[in-house]
Order: C-alpha cells, then structure tokens, then sequence
C-alpha cells in the first residue's frame, strides 16, 4: 500500500491543519506550493511544499528509516533548491510513521566536513493521540501516536471517524485511517474497528489501490525489459511510467514478441 501517496493527499487535502501542527506561527493562509523540482532525488509524489506568507513548509513522511540517497542529504538537498527558487524561510519536517530504533529515526542533522543543515523530525510513535484524535484531518495518523493500549486507541479512532457528519469526508478519512493502521495492526483487528463498506467506497482508497496496482505492474514490465534487453534508456523507462494499467498490461503481452528495444520504442511510438 502506498503511504506515501496518502500522506500526500491528507497533506495537501487539509494544508491549514497540517500547517497548524508542523508550524509554530499557527498561520492560517496556507497554499499548496506545485513546485517543479524535477532533478534527483525530488519526487514529487512523495514529498509536499505548502507555502505560507512569511515561509515554506515541506513535509516529508517516512516509513522506513532507510532511503537512497539517505534521509539527511536528501533534505539539504530540498534546501539549496527551494531557497535558490523562492528565497523565503523554509521549515522542513520528517516525519516517520513506524515506530523504529535505527538512528536516522532519531538524526536531525546533516553533517559533513564542513557543511551541517539541521531539520526537524517527529516520530509519530511519541506524539500525544488526544491531539490527532481531535482533528479529523490528523485523524488517520492517530493509529500510529503513543498508547498504552493500541486496541483502545484503534477503537476511539473508529468512534471519532463516525463523529463526521459528511458522508464524503467521513468514507475518505476512514480510507486514509485503515491503510495507516495497517502498520501497526493486523487487518482482521482492522475489520473489528472500521466497517469495510466505509473504507471501500473512499475515493482515495480506491485511487491508492490503483496506483498500488500500476506501480506493481510498471516494476514487472521494467523488469523483463531490463532482464531481456539489459539497462534501459531512461527516457524509454519514463515513457513506460506514464501508461495506464491497461496498457501496461497489454505491453506485457507485446514485448513476448520484441526482438530489441526497438521493438519497444516503435510500439511506444504506436500509443502517440
């Protein structure tokens, strides 16, 4: 299940909130900031900017402790490219969502032999859930936050999660809430706690599932390519990455055909 792309959606879906939280000033004019930092190892997809009017916000959630390059030069990196751009204060924040002992968990500062960047980090494992709990667009990250009785708390979170009286909201935050805790309980305890009919029609756990599944279907493809035809072009590996599912599909049926990757390129061309 993709984390990230949840995150990133609760991020941007309630900005004022999550601002609110990560942010000292309490600010309440907050945008979503579409930045184009196109270059390894920006992702879009896994990380949010929200800008308000005195400084930028970025947010970058974390499962495991582990990454490629590491957590700390990643967020120097964030730095020098969004000061370079907007020239404003910046406030960066990691937060990891599993509760782990690996020091990165517990690094907040990049150091090299003469160069040191210091960012803030929150492991949701040692946050007070009353305060998740009181706010539907935190509401889904409430699993993860410190308790003596994780079963009791899954069971206020459900409780709070029927307390929402738009039935939209109500579906998407549940939705959000179940693929959280799912790192930390098991799905039948999940089943006991949030009604599945809820979290099923949620728009955005129907798009997570989605791109959950096109993600798995780009790894396969680009791995019979790269095992067939040895390292592939990165724009061709880009021109991949954009197909639905569907298509996906039908150019794992196709490439059982292809001689060379120019085989591959001219079907591509084919698509327009």
């Amino acid at each position: 299940m993709s984390y990230d792309n949840t995150t990133k959606y609760l991020a941007e879906l309630y900005p004022a909130e999550f601002a609110k939280w990560l942010l000292p000033d309490k600010t309440t004019e907050v945008t979503v900031l579409k930045t184009e930092l196109s270059i390894d190892p920006i992702r879009a997809d896994y990380v949010t900017f929200l800008q308000t009017s005195s400084r930028i916000l970025h947010i970058e959630f974390q499962t495991l402790p582990k990454s490629n390059p590491p957590i700390p030069l990643r967020v120097l990196d964030y730095y020098v490219r969004l000061k370079r751009q907007y020239n404003t204060p910046i406030t960066q924040v990691v937060i990891f969502l599993q509760q782990s002992s690996d020091p990165i968990a517990f690094t907040e500062e990049y150091t090299d032999e003469f160069t040191s960047h210091r960012y803030q980090v929150i492991r949701l494992w040692e946050q007070d859930s009353a305060f998740f709990l009181d706010n539907p667009a935190l509401l889904p990250l409430a699993p993860l936050t410190r308790t003596d009785s994780p079963a009791a708390l899954l069971s206020q979170v459900a409780q709070n999660i029927a307390k929402i009286l738009d039935r939209d909201e109500r579906q998407n935050i549940a939705g959000c809430t179940e693929i959280f805790a799912g790192l930390r309980f098991e799905k039948d305890l999940i089943r006991q706690f949030l009604r599945e009919d809820i979290m099923q029609e949620s728009v955005i756990y129907q798009d997570i599932l989605q791109k959950g599944n096109k993600q798995g279907e780009e790894r396969l493809i680009l791995r019979q390519l790269n095992r067939r035809f040895g390292e592939i072009d990165s724009s061709n590996i880009e021109r991949v990455r954009v197909l639905s599912v569907e298509q996906l599909e039908t150019l794992g049926e196709a490439l059982l055909d292809f001689s060379s990757v120019e085989d591959l390129v001219a079907w591509l061309d084919q698509l327009g």
